[in-house]
This record gives structure tokens, sequence and C-alpha cells, in this order.
């Protein structure tokens, strides 16, 4: 068996001195196997693990048993770093046997192409491998045993470039398709079939093979953008590595990948309980950017991209006292929850203004949609746009506290360069509750007014969304839709949670709209959150059909046929924060109160009514509950004579009101204020309440 062990390398500088030589065996096909030690966790520490580089993957398998290793076979060309593993492997023959010879486990690979590695300069022994997602500490038995392996990474790194990924696939494309019907139409008239028979069944052909074609299309279109991000990758890596800058801190063009984003080409473990992977603590290594980072475009124009957001709420300053849901709204059964007093325990440190904004956490699905319909598949803008209406109610799963109700005149900003989006919210009516919000992202506007309307029922909480959401492409196509119905569940008894349901109409002015029903739960359902729907044309033909879950993901089938087999994904919801609080509240919620020490010039150019200002909410958040409630009742006092204010002929700053439809549109000018700090015309509502605030408004 053509075993090799490594030679000790005296150090890595003599990797560049070999490079020829391993560069040679390893575009033949020779493979590097051998021992390493991986950081698991602090409960295990370090583990020794088999692991195999081969083709350009990195895979590695526990090695507990002799018989859950996959053991070399005689043909195997393959060099082995390390005199532990040339022993160990020696051991593993003897006692496994060839009659018990299995296939071995692997528990983890990572892929070269789009991974990078460094040694550690302050253990001679030790070195990493970073992924898109995941850093592996790694570790040999000696100085050479190190050397080696990372040159046999760097010899399979300088081959990798020599297989372009351009020519590893090649398809044809849906235009260059063609069917001809001449011999089918010469046997029918050969069987003595008349001709406008024979041009019926012509026209059945054609038409099944448009169908083909269109699903044809949509693989060639999938497939190609898929390629073009592998391709973006691949340069990545190339260029990082040329120019001397690490890979971690490349940025790429935001393409919003849906399979990248789900982390289908990154590094992957197949393993029941995955590896917990720790930061690096030496003070020598370098920092690294998660991989929304890395997907993200600068924008040197913005402060917002000067600190990292935050993932986690500040730790509480007091303890909780517990709160009598029962004893609070016994005496309000059937009214307007909204216009409750309830404490401030029963709230979560944002506004409603801010939740709104909640909706736009995956807008990066309608920057594809807006690709797709620039690209001319109008079926697939309309997909998408139909996942992004049912994507905003992920966020809900869990929330079972009440956001803080803005006052009259109270505004929030929310500026997300990485995301390419600017919102803007601002509660435009005290009775009824209106609240107006508007949005631009990279070829769409998104705007909308919601009036939400709550009933309590004794053991639950209904509410009724008021108001129509608009997105508007900018070649002028457009989509509106109207939310469904929200329950919350078990208010006093029982396990509290909330239910979307209702019919969601989506409608579009072209080609495509789109009917989602969001099925309610009943007591014995062991499958909620369904949603179901499809998305017809303008002649009412069904063009493909869409089911899910709206706090998990949404798939879509094309045509009328409904085959889950065939499914493909539009929309997957992101994992929960790993620093769960009782408001159960997502990565992307943590970020939107922020008002950190770092961003103080941030702070500067909010206007006096932004709700991060709001000093109850921000006590709220800091775990002060006592000041909070005084806050809170002190506003709540101002926010009573907000009817009186209304009346006497106030008018929203940034928004106004269209015609009798009761619905309002931004007037613009908010941003160039910013700019320019200008907020001379903005009072400040969180503080005392005097009457020339009403003179002001």
């Amino acid at each position: 068996m053509p075993l090799t062990r490594s030679k000790s390398l005296p150090s890595t500088d003599a990797i560049a001195e070999n490079g020829g030589s391993d560069r040679q065996n390893l575009s033949s096909g020779r493979s590097v196997a051998g021992i390493l030690h991986k950081w698991t966790n602090y409960g295990k520490g370090w583990r020794s693990r088999w692991f195999l580089l081969r083709d350009g993957i990195l895979s590695y398998s526990k090695i507990r048993r002799p018989e859950n290793v996959n053991l070399l076979s005689p043909s195997d060309d393959v060099r082995l770093i390390g005199d532990n593993s040339t022993d160990r492997l020696s051991r593993m023959y003897s006692c496994s046997g060839r009659g018990r010879r299995k296939h071995h486990k692997t528990i983890g690979i990572v892929h070269l192409k789009v991974s990078s590695y460094r040694e550690s300069k302050s253990d001679n022994k030790k070195f990493y491998i970073f992924t898109a997602n995941k850093t592996l500490h790694l570790r040999t038995d000696s100085r050479s045993d190190r050397a080696a392996w990372l040159q046999a990474l760097a010899s399979t790194r300088r081959i990798l470039p020599l297989q372009s990924i351009s020519g590893d696939f090649s398809f044809v494309s849906p235009t260059d398709l063609s069917i001809s019907t001449e011999r089918l139409k010469k046997r029918l008239r050969e069987n003595g079939i008349n001709e406008n028979l024979v041009k019926e069944c012509e026209e059945i052909v054609d038409s099944e093979f448009s169908e083909v074609q269109e699903q044809i299309k949509l693989l060639h279109e999938e497939r190609t953008k898929l390629l073009d991000a592998l391709k973006q990758l691949e340069m990545a890596n190339l260029e990082a590595e040329a120019s001397g800058i690490h890979e971690s801190v490349y940025q790429l063009p935001n393409h919003n990948y849906s399979s990248l984003r789900s982390g289908k080409y990154s590094e992957c473990s197949t393993s029941a309980s995955s590896d917990v992977f720790e930061d690096i603590s030496e003070e020598d290594e370098p920092s690294f950017h998660d991989t929304i980072e890395c997907f993200s475009e600068p924008d040197a124009g913005s402060e917002n991209m000067h600190f990292k957001r935050r993932t986690r709420l500040p730790d509480p300053a007091e303890k909780e006292k517990g709160v009598s849901l029962w004893s609070m709204i016994k005496d309000n059964v059937g009214k307007d929850l909204s216009r409750v007093c309830l404490p401030v325990y029963f709230n979560e440190p944002i506004s409603s203004l801010q939740k709104c904004f909640e909706d736009l956490e995956y807008s990066y699905l309608l920057d594809q949609a807006y690709e797709y319909g620039k690209s001319g598949n109008s079926l697939l803008r309309a997909l998408y746009v139909a996942a992004f209406a049912v994507s905003g109610y992920a966020s809900t799963e869990g929330r079972h506290c009440k956001p803080f109700n803005p006052l009259l005149g109270e505004t929030y900003e929310a500026d997300f360069p990485e995301k390419g989006i600017r919102f803007f919210s601002e509660k435009v009516s005290h009775h009824p509750t209106v609240i107006a919000c508007h949005c631009e992202g990279k070829g769409w506007k998104f705007w909308g007014d919601t009036n939400l309307r709550s009933k309590f029922w004794g053991r639950s909480i209904q509410l009724e969304p008021v108001g129509v959401l608009t997105l508007e492409f900018d070649d002028g196509e457009t989509f509106q839709w109207s939310k469904v119905t929200t329950t919350i569940y078990n208010i006093l008894l029982g396990k509290l949670y909330c239910d979307h349901h209702g019919t969601m109409q989506i409608r579009g002015n072209r080609q495509y709209s789109s009917t989602l029903k969001f099925k309610e739960q009943s007591i014995l359902d062991r499958n909620p959150h369904q949603v179901n729907g499809f998305v017809e044309d303008v002649t009412g033909k069904k063009a493909a059909t869409v089911f899910g879950k709206w706090n998990d993901s949404l798939h879509y089938v094309s045509g009328d046929a409904f085959n889950k087999a065939s499914a493909s994904l539009l929309w997957k919801s992101t994992k929960p924060p790993p620093n769960v609080t009782r408001y159960n509240l997502t990565s992307f919620a943590i970020t939107l109160n922020e008002l950190t020490p770092v961003s103080f010039r941030f702070k500067e150019k909010l206007p006096p009514t932004d709700s991060r200002l709001r000093p109850d909410q921000r006590h709220l958040e800091k775990g002060e509950y006592e000041k909070a409630n005084e806050e809170k009742q002190r506003l709540e006092r101002r926010q009573r004579m907000s009817r009186k204010i209304q009346e006497s002929g106030w008018r929203p700053r940034w928004f106004e009101p269209q015609g009798e439809s009761e619905s309002y549109k931004y007037t613009g000018g908010y941003w160039e204020a910013r700019n320019e700090r200008r907020w001379d015309d903005c009072p400040n509502i969180f503080g005392e309440f005097t009457e020339e605030i009403a003179d002001c408004a």
C-alpha cells in the first residue's frame, strides 16, 4: 500500500521551496491524511480527529473505535503526516480486520476554495482554518507536523484556481432548445387522421413543450446566479491572497442569494450535536467578521458602519416584580386594549414604530424580486413579494409582550447601509391610532399605514389590522396587500401563544397577483402556522403554488400541479439569538433600539421625537423597572392630551393624508433635515408637557 509518512520540515519557509513537488503530487490525485487534535469546548477540551485532505476538501471524523474509521484501501495514494498517525493507522488495521471494515461517519467538512488558514504566532504546534461561519482550532504533535499540514493546505490552494468553476458546468440555454413535430404529423397522416386533429395534436405538443421550456428557464437562471456567486467567492479568495488581505475582511457585492445565506456552500456538520467553536483569545490574532458582513457593501458615508451592531440587550439592573394580568384587565373585557393603561412589565423595550421596521428584516427578498423582474421573470418577482409578505410574521413567534404605544408625533428612523435600506415611521394620528412608514431599498420603495384595532375577549386578544401596504419597483410595477388577523390565546390560563389567520390578497398592477391563506390553529392541531396559496396571472390561470409556515419558511412549485418533491425554497427564517431574554426578541429586533456610547455621533443627528430617546422605553431596556414605570405614567398623562392637540389642528410633520382614503404618504425632507440637524420645528415630546407644544404643532 503506497502510504508514506511526511518528512520533518524545519520551518514554514520550506513550503515555498517544496511547493512544486507537492503541487504535482496533489494534482495527480494524491491525498494527505493524519491525526490532528481539534478544540471542541471547555468541557471536552482537545479531541483527536482523523483528517483527510482530498480534492480540495478537508474532512474529519471521530476515531473512538477502529471500526468507525474509514480505513484507507491499498489503492489509495495517501501521504500520512506524523508518527502518531502512522502508528494509529497500523493499530486500526490490526484490530479491525478486513471483514469488519465500515465507512466512517464524517462529522465535518471544509471546502478550501472558500476558506482560509493561518498559523498561531504564540504556539508553534497550533494553526487555524477559517470558514464563513466557523473557526477550526487545530494542534499537531510537533512543529514539523504543523509545517507539513500548512504545506499541504498551501499546495491545495495553489491547485484549486487551475480548476475553473465555469469549466465544470455546461448547460444549454433555454432559448437554444427546440422541438419538431414533423415526424408526429407525418405518422398521424399515415394513419388516416384528419388535418384538424393533427393540428390539435401539434398544439398540445407545443403547449407542453412551452411549459417544460419555462421550467428549464427558471432552472437556468437559478444555476446562472449560483455560478456567478461561486465565481465571486473564488475571485475574492484569489484577489485577497494576491494582495495580502485576509479573506475574512474581504467584502463581496451584496447579491443576497438565499442559498448562500442559508449556508449551503459553507462548512457543515452531519453530527447530531455540533462541536462548539470558541473565539480566538490570543491578542496577536486578527478579528473576523460574520457572514452577513462579508456579503455587505461598504458605505463610507454612513456612521452606522463604524460600529458593530449589538447582539444582546443590557443586563437588567433590577429584579423583575410579577404583576397579575387579570387584576389589570378584568374590567376591560370587550374594550379596545390600546386604550387600557398597563404597567411597564407587560411591555417589550421597543415601540410600535420600531416594530413596523421588523417587517423589513428580510428585505433582501425584495432585492431579489427587483432583480428577477428586471431580467424579465415576472413570476419569480411575484413569488418573492409573497415570501416577503409572509416573512414579516416570523419575528412574532414567542413575542408575548406589548410594544410601547408611541406618542403623537413620535418618529423612528433606521439607516441600514449593510441592507441597502432606509426606513422612517411616524405616529400620524392618536384617535384612531395610525402609524405611517416609508422605506427606500435597492430599486424599490415600500410604504403604508396601519391602524391596529384590538379587543379583549377574556381568554384571548384579537388584533385587527386596518390599512394598506404598498410596494413599488423602479420600473412602475406595484403590489398592494393588507395584513391578516392576529390572535393571542391563553391570556389567563395555559401556555400563551399567538396565531395569524385569514386570507391575504396581494394585488399586482401587471401580470401576476397572489392569494395566501393563513390557517387558523385549532386546539388539537399538530402542524400549526401553516400558509398555503397560489400566484395567478391576469386571466386567472394558476402559475405557481406556495406553501410553508409563517414562522419558518416558504416554498413554491411552478405550474398548476402541486408536487412537494419538486418544490424550491423562497425564504427561510433566521435562527433565534443565543442570548434569549423573556422578550424573545430576534437578533434583528435587538439592534433596533440601540444607542451606545460608540454611536454618540449618531445620537446627535436624531430628532427629539425619535423612539430611541423615549425615557420609559430606555429604562425598561436597562432593567430599571421602577424608573420605567414612573416615566410611563408621566408620558401617558401627556398622551391623554394628544386628542386635544390633534383636534386643535395638529398635523403630521413628515406624512400627509391622501384625500378621503384615510391613508398617509411620505412628503419627503426627513433625511435632508437629518443631515443638516434641522429639528427646530420638532417639539420635545418626551419632556414635560406645556401648551407651547400644541401651539408649535
